[in-house]
């Protein structure tokens, strides 16, 4: 019994401000358009964003969004309720929400998870804040179990490297301004980059050679943490920079994508189906820690 990905989806935003709950809920409820299915469909629903408007920490975001989608909201009407809960590890938290919904669906206690991953800067527009790295997007991938045994996520597996995070995002308190809800520092130290190119190689090198996968047959589907870092993850690994499919950036002053990465890049590497010669994806992505999770999936066409 494998899990799959029934629909993908994602959102940016189209006013001057906006909020994390309002895109990650346009991009589940686009995602339950694409499959066709009603909220009541979905059993779980696990948020993953990190940066939120306002930086509000309480209550859990996904309850917020499981509102906002409509998804089991009156006990009395919906035939089973509907669990949601937030998931946080940075740029890796799609692909440790995919390890959850495999257990979840493995044991049968839900058909359907969906994952809603979105990152606003806390003031609302991520382009009035230049030192800000990340873009404000959301982003939602729906789950569910399927009989074909070929298809499917294979295991998650996260690697790490010893030493500082890396990167840090923090709110200062330190001059009392009054302002601290709507601002956030995100510190790199320096050469983070290139020790998180070198966790990513090698981490995906370890994971191609435990699970027995042809690079030369495999789609890297990966974020970009900082920029050129597709074009060198596929250096060091000697394989065709077009075999790495990261999210394409269509606004510098907006920022990277981060926790939605993944989903995003997902939705390029498959637009037009896979290209030729390629059987199935591997998904990367490389965040704070440093760290790195990977795990293949073969599409359930193939």
């Amino acid at each position: 019994m494998g899990t799959i990905i029934r629909a993908a989806s994602a959102t940016e935003p189209q006013a001057v401000r906006t909020s994390d709950i309002r895109l990650a809920a346009e991009a589940a409820q686009e995602c339950l358009n694409e499959a066709g299915l009603a909220p009541q469909a979905v059993g779980v629903l696990v948020n993953v964003g990190v940066y939120r408007e306002n930086n509000a920490l309480e209550p859990a975001m996904a309850a917020l969004v499981q509102k906002e989608v409509g998804i089991s909201l009156d006990y009395t009407i919906d035939r089973s309720p509907g669990l949601s809960f937030d998931l946080m590890n940075g740029a890796c938290g799609v692909l440790n929400a995919v390890q959850v919904a495999q257990a979840l669906l493995g044991s049968g206690s839900t058909e359907r998870v969906l994952v809603t991953a979105a990152d606003v800067h806390p003031a609302g527009n991520s382009r009035l804040d230049p030192g800000y790295p990340y873009a404000d997007l959301g982003a939602a991938l729906l789950l569910e179990r399927c009989a074909d045994g070929t298809s499917g996520f294979g295991p998650v597996r996260a690697y790490s490297a010893r030493g500082s995070a890396g990167t840090t995002g923090y709110v200062s308190l330190a001059d009392g301004t009054g302002e601290e809800r709507g601002q956030i520092t995100v510190h790199r130290e320096e050469g983070w980059a290139e020790r998180l190119l070198d966790l990513a190689a090698d981490s995906v090198a370890g994971y191609v050679r435990e699970e027995g996968l042809a690079l030369d047959r495999t789609l890297l589907v990966a974020n970009r943490p900082a920029p050129g870092f597709p074009e060198e993850l596929a250096r060091r690994l000697g394989v065709d920079p077009a075999a790495v499919v990261a999210p394409e950036v269509a606004d510098a002053a907006a920022g990277e994508p981060h926790t939605a990465a993944p989903v995003l890049s997902y939705l390029q590497a498959v637009r037009d189906g896979l290209p030729g010669g390629y059987d199935e994806l591997l998904f990367v992505t490389a965040g704070a820690g440093p760290s790195v999770t990977c795990v293949r999936y073969r599409p359930q066409d193939r």
